[in-house]
């Protein structure tokens, strides 16, 4: 899939403005392929307001899988609006979200994950 630099720019705007340094990036392994060497992972973060009115969330989940793809190269299937990511041996989420640190604030271990 091949993508403009003005969504690869609106893209990493995004993960800039809903990632801070030290943050944790949640992610979901959604299916893995029979050979285990592809696997469906999609990437959350939680926001926790401030101030909130009664009966909304206070806790706000941030969907950053789309704009990973875009950012990352990887590709975003649509079956699980997850990206497609494939190797094995190692932990793929934290792989990813390592990756991502290092072109957000340009040292892998300035995020940290969690599996859910």
């Amino acid at each position: 899939m091949k993508i403009t630099k003005d969504e690869y720019n609106k893209a990493l705007e995004f993960l800039k403005n809903n990632l801070n340094e030290h943050d944790t990036v949640f992610y979901i392994v959604k299916n893995v392929s029979n050979s285990g060497m592809y696997r469906h992972i999609d990437f959350y973060t939680f926001k926790v307001k401030d101030v909130f009115e009664e009966g909304e969330n206070r806790v706000q989940k941030v969907w950053l899988s789309g704009a990973i793809s875009k950012v990352l190269g990887y590709p975003l299937k649509e079956k699980t609006q997850s990206l497609g990511v494939s190797g094995c041996g190692m932990n793929m989420g934290f792989a990813v979200i390592y990756n991502l640190a290092e072109v957000l604030f340009g040292d892998g271990y300035k995020l940290n994950d969690e599996g859910l």
